[in-house]
Formats: structure tokens, sequence, C-alpha cells
């Protein structure tokens, strides 16, 4: 009978192993998401961050538009004629 207690010693160890084993290792997995979801949240904010800058950055100082600078109607006895403007207006008309 004293074999038998001790093969059941040792099953109830294992069992309260395996448990202990199971709970600390399903704690870990839980972290490790709540990590990567908090990180994945973060990168979400800042990606709004960026693009609520941009967007900021861009109603304080709006693109003109091509209808209102058009280099090839400017005259170029203008002080404010743009040559560059001009030449690189034409290489893309021609192209």
């Amino acid at each position: 009978m004293s074999a038998s207690s001790g093969v059941n010693v040792l099953r109830y160890s294992a069992l309260a192993f395996g448990v202990f084993y199971g709970f600390s290792h399903q704690r870990s997995i839980t972290a490790s998401q709540k990590a990567a979801a908090a990180q994945k949240e973060w990168a979400h904010k800042q990606h709004l961050i960026e693009q609520a800058r941009a967007q900021y950055a861009e109603s304080k100082n709006p693109k003109p538009s091509s209808s209102e600078k058009s280099p090839l109607k400017q005259d170029p006895m203008d002080p404010k004629f743009d040559l560059e403007a001009y030449l690189v207006a034409l290489d893309k008309q021609s192209a």
C-alpha cells in the first residue's frame, strides 16, 4: 500500500504542477496580447495625430491651385516671373 500512496502523491503533484503551469502560461499569453493591443492602439493614435497635423498645416498653408498660378501665362517682364517654374511647365507640356 506504500507504493500505491507514493504513486498517488506523484500523480497529484504532477496534476498540481500542470495546473500551475497552465495558469502561469495563460497569464503570460494574456499579458502579451494586452501589450500588443496597447501598442496597436498607440500606433493608431499616432497615425491620427500625424494625419491631423498634416490637415492643419494644409488648412493654414493651402497649396495654390494650377488655375491660380499658371507659369505659362505669366509675363516674362513681371518681377515675380519664375523662370524655373516656366521651364518645368514647358518640359511637362512637351513630354
